[in-house]
């Protein structure tokens, strides 16, 4: 334990800490933390009985700020949900940002740094240890894909678990069909979508729904999933090659943009809706974003040259909408100009 003047900071892989904070009293608690007025808990997850511990700090010490952390996201929910329902709020931190590494080192650089991103992501570590990208990779992906999810009872079968990964990780950009991909890895339907939504809650993977308003073959119960990190996605396919000889680069795009989005929009607080948009006859857009009553369709092409065409189908049945092409041209326009995207 340590602090200052200001704070008072705790780790909860600490053997005395955990002994401390898991079965206390207000007394204790204002004893430990004497005149400070912000507490931080880091690893709170690590700490038997945190969530009533925390509780005692929001209704017995209310002139104390608390923060909590913890790179558990299930336990530490699991835990501190029910005793600070109405009292807390959360934060999801991602991975480092396009827009973050531009206030970093400027523009420029960062867009030269792409096809590294590409590759190897937006992890801190990975980012500041150049070099040992590979390495580092390919432990955070044991560690971060499967220790979270493995001390759940639902995930049963860690080889199962790993054969999806690898599966999602090869459809980056593509529909993808729960039945086809039970038959891949040798399970049901069921089991498909329960490990799908427990990787989305570890913040391994993300959903994008289908859009459908009712126009004729437009598929609507469709989705796509992506990894919040490209890096993390390269590593469990064991994948690093330079993008030169790569089959995958437009998909690979395609997860780095939408990605990136999600980040910027969540950041700075946008209620926005997104889709991508198919028909029975193959015709798709990669992105559709709505916010209230505007609707702007993107195609996501990672050569700047490439012809775009969009979708008749979609043009006559939406012809509000507004359509537009990101490249790495104009990626800083998408990902952090906020008003040209009229959010």
């Amino acid at each position: 334990m340590l602090g200052n003047l200001d704070h008072y900071y705790m780790n909860g892989d600490e053997a005395d800490v955990r002994e401390t904070l898991s079965n206390t009293t207000s007394t204790k608690l204002k004893a430990i933390i004497g005149n400070k007025k912000v507490v931080f808990i880091d690893e709170a997850q690590r700490i038997p009985n945190i969530g009533l511990t925390l509780k005692l700090f929001t209704d017995q010490i209310k002139d104390v700020q608390v923060i909590a952390t913890g790179s558990s996201a299930f336990e530490l929910s699991s835990q501190v949900n029910e005793p600070l329902t109405g009292r807390k709020y959360e934060y999801m931190l991602f991975p480092l940002s396009f827009g973050e590494m531009v206030q970093h080192h400027g523009l420029l650089t960062e867009k030269r740094l792409i096809e590294h991103r590409l590759l190897y992501g937006y992890y801190p570590e990975i980012v500041t240890k150049q070099g040992e990208e590979k390495e580092l990779l390919k432990l955070l992906a044991e560690s971060y894909l499967y220790k979270d999810l493995l001390i759940l009872e639902q995930i049963k079968k860690p080889a199962l678990l790993e054969k999806l990964l690898k599966a999602l990780a090869l459809q980056i950009g593509s529909e993808v069909n729960y039945h086809e991909l039970a038959q891949t890895v040798g399970t049901d339907g069921k089991t498909i979508d329960r490990y799908i939504d427990l990787l989305e809650k570890a913040f391994v993977v993300f959903r994008l729904p289908a859009m459908s308003r009712n126009v004729r073959n437009e598929i609507k119960k469709g989705k796509k999933v992506y990894f919040y990190d490209c890096g993390v996605r390269n590593a469990v396919i064991s994948n690093f090659k330079s993008l030169q000889t790569r089959t995958d680069v437009g998909a690979l795009w395609e997860n780095f943009v939408i990605a990136e989005r999600m980040k910027f929009l969540r950041y700075w607080g946008k209620d926005v809706k997104q889709f991508f948009w198919r028909t029975t006859q193959q015709q798709e857009i990669d992105l559709i974003e709505e916010i209230e009553d505007d609707m702007t369709a993107y195609e996501i092409k990672w050569n700047p040259k490439e012809r775009v065409r969009f979708s008749q189908t979609f043009t006559e049945n939406y012809p509000a909408a507004k359509t537009a092409t990101i490249s790495p041209g104009n990626l800083e326009e998408f990902l952090m100009n906020s008003k040209m995207q009229q959010v």
